[in-house]
């Protein structure tokens, strides 16, 4: 099978799977129209139904300084689109009986016991209290283990915001994961565990979490478990020197209009960041670090439309599958704490994914039980369960863009009434 590919097998004309072939060109319409008006260089479009691709497109240019076109096999940074990935793996050793959802995270990793909880967090000076029950695998997956978000640590001024630089969470680029956990054994919760969501390093301790009870290094474990069995071939923590023709540039906006270079693969005339992902990294992010294809995330989503299984391969178990994939919030806990507002509000969360509870005006052709996640640098996905629908919108742009938002009624519009 050839990369950046799909299989035939996977690939439906849109009327046999219950679409409109002329609704879906409006996803292109639509996103031709950001290329042309250069509020994005590229992106990639992919949309299924019944586990078959009926929609699988390119727009624009990977690269505008070296006039090169994006491709269906280009290469993204996919960010927070790794959190699901990492989910599934745990959900795996769920299944394998090496974890438990429900147990204390200290059961694995043993620096995450007894640690203390921030009365105040912005107090002056800091003040300690008991934690009330320690964090469990369950906080972990859902954002409600206690732990701190990048935005906290990286700027902030408060007592526990110097405590957090001082045992050194700014510098994880310079970890490994079992070096990440043990700095987050010396730092105090943000709030007692299981009663705020906080979008967070939590997702960064699967990582962890996964080495240990597998006996694998993270990477090792999703290349074997993962990304073999779905033939997810061009997704990993870098991208070798054989594929940089392949992987995109990330672009912003300049103040007077237009696009400007934010990273280029290999320098160019971009501004390269710490981790441009063109080498292996120290740090392997459970949280954001992964890259991928269109065709490949196209294969992890068909295998969690299909309950687990693709192309006769079983990963996960429905059971699994559906875990992950519903709402574990509590009610006070909903929306979602996030900006901005408009976009998190109705959305609960599973295990690794938002999930829609309730239908809004951000999108209003939105279904109750969908559920997927965004990349910060304009990836998103989502599913719809009670549509069999899958939706892919890659692009590489920084802040994140409005295509997804404008392509997903167009999704919704394009299914014909049977």
């Amino acid at each position: 099978m050839k990369t950046g590919t799909l299989n035939p097998n996977l690939i439906a004309a849109p009327h046999e799977v219950g679409l409109s072939a002329k609704r879906l060109a409006c996803i292109s319409t639509t996103s031709q129209k950001f290329i042309d008006q250069k509020r994005l260089a590229g992106a990639v479009t992919v949309v299924a139904r019944r586990g078959k691709v009926a929609h699988f497109e390119a727009f624009g240019m990977m690269d505008i300084e070296t006039d090169k076109p994006m491709q269906r096999d280009t290469i993204f940074r996919i960010y927070s689109m790794t959190k699901p990935i990492a989910a599934a793996a745990v959900m795996m050793l769920c299944e394998a009986g090496e974890l438990k959802l429900d147990a204390p995270a200290s059961t694995y990793l043993p620096e995450l016991g007894g640690l203390k909880v921030a009365a105040d967090t912005d107090g002056e000076p800091l003040t300690l209290v008991e934690a009330d029950r320690d964090m469990t695998v369950c906080d972990l997956m859902r954002h409600t283990a206690g732990l701190p978000g990048a935005a906290r640590y990286m700027a902030g001024q408060t007592a526990i915001d110097k405590r957090y630089r001082e045992a050194g969470l700014h510098l994880l680029h310079e970890c490994d994961l079992q070096e990440m956990v043990e700095r987050l054994g010396r730092i105090p919760l943000l709030y007692q565990p299981g009663t705020k969501w906080h979008y967070s390093i939590a997702a960064d301790v699967l990582g962890r979490l996964i080495e240990v009870t597998s006996g694998q290094s993270f990477d090792a474990f999703l290349a074997e478990r993962i990304f073999q069995p779905l033939g997810m071939h061009d997704t990993g923590f870098y991208v070798p020197k054989e594929k940089i023709e392949r992987f995109a540039s990330m672009y912003g906006p300049k103040p007077e209009g237009g696009l400007q270079t934010i990273d280029a693969p290999e320098g160019g005339t971009g501004h390269a960041s710490k981790n441009s992902f063109i080498q292996k990294p120290k740090f392997l992010s459970a949280g954001g670090g992964l890259v991928s294809t269109a065709a490949d995330f196209a294969r992890f989503c068909l295998m969690l439309s299909g309950k687990g299984v693709l192309e006769g391969e079983r990963l996960m178990t429905s059971e699994s599958v559906e875990l992950m994939t519903h709402n574990h919030l509590p009610k006070h806990l909903i929306p979602l704490d996030k900006k901005p507002e408009e976009r998190y509000a109705g959305l609960g969360f599973g295990l690794g994914v938002s999930v829609r509870v309730e239908q809004t005006g951000w999108i209003p052709a939105s279904r109750v039980g969908e559920y997927g996640w965004i990349g910060g640098t304009s990836t998103e996905f989502w599913i719809s369960p009670r549509d069999e629908l899958v939706a892919i919108t890659l692009a590489q742009h920084i802040p994140f863009s409005e295509l997804s938002e404008k392509v997903k009624p167009l999704v919704y519009a394009a299914i014909s009434k049977e």
